[in-house]
């Protein structure tokens, strides 16, 4: 399976994640992210904690997904708020409709459908970013339908921007389910990955989460493992 993912762009190099086919990044390494397993297993003994977030019984994977893809469309003249709540805190960020209609209608649909309960944060990048939404846990999984929205040619990836993985091969501006938020002050990345939204309430939660240990160190599954145990999105 492909590897949905960004490029990390550091002073001494660049590190990628790419498809299960290799790279096109120069210098570039994939990225091992072990699933959650088979069957539940637990984060970490005791219900301990580790830099704020508590140990929790991580879910199954949901496994390959075949949804059809979304027909809502939202109303650019209302605030769409999605609230995701993790064994390391809540964070909220809102929907960008007016600049990406079709990637927060997908986002609003997958959410009203639960999909994204019980799903992990299985990457976090040092600096850089978290990145979560898949149903497999491993980097690989999606919905069974892909959105295409090419970011604007100005569009730049600061702290608390949320926006959506993809792999190298796929358009500008592809997206399906999994989505990274920026924990760096620009991380740099080309105008490839479409937006969903901004972070307006607990940058602290998520930058708890970029600060986790992880395996591989700087970039990989982080310890213990992140849930969304509760993903909502309220109207106003």
């Amino acid at each position: 399976m492909r590897r949905a993912c960004l490029t990390l762009v550091i002073v001494l190099g660049v590190a990628g994640c790419g498809s299960s086919g290799g790279s096109s990044s120069p210098s570039a390494s994939t990225s091992s992210h072990a699933a959650a397993g088979s069957a539940t297993s637990t984060a970490a003994a005791g219900g301990s904690t580790v830099a704020g977030c508590r140990s929790v019984a991580v879910p199954a994977p949901k496994g390959p997904q075949h949804l059809p893809p979304p027909k809502v469309k939202l109303d650019p003249g209302r605030t769409y708020t999605v609230t995701v709540v993790t064994n390391c805190g809540t964070f909220a960020f809102t929907l960008d409709v007016k600049q990406s209609p079709k990637t927060s209608a997908s986002i609003f649909y997958l959410v009203k459908r639960g999909f994204f309960n019980g799903l992990t944060f299985h990457r976090v990048a040092a600096g850089f970013v978290i990145q979560g939404g898949d149903p497999l846990g491993n980097g690989s999984g999606g919905p069974g339908y892909s959105v295409v929205e090419a970011p604007p040619p100005g569009t730049q990836y600061l702290r608390g921007v949320v926006a959506m993985a993809k792999t190298q091969t796929d358009p500008s501006g592809a997206s399906g389910s999994q989505f990274f938020v920026v924990t760096g002050a620009n991380v740099g990345l080309p105008p490839q990955y479409a937006v969903a939204g901004q972070v307006v309430s607990g940058i602290d939660v998520v930058e708890r989460i970029g600060s986790l240990p992880t395996n591989p160190p700087g970039d990989g599954a982080p310890t213990p493992a992140v849930v969304m145990s509760s993903v909502t999105v309220a109207t106003s």
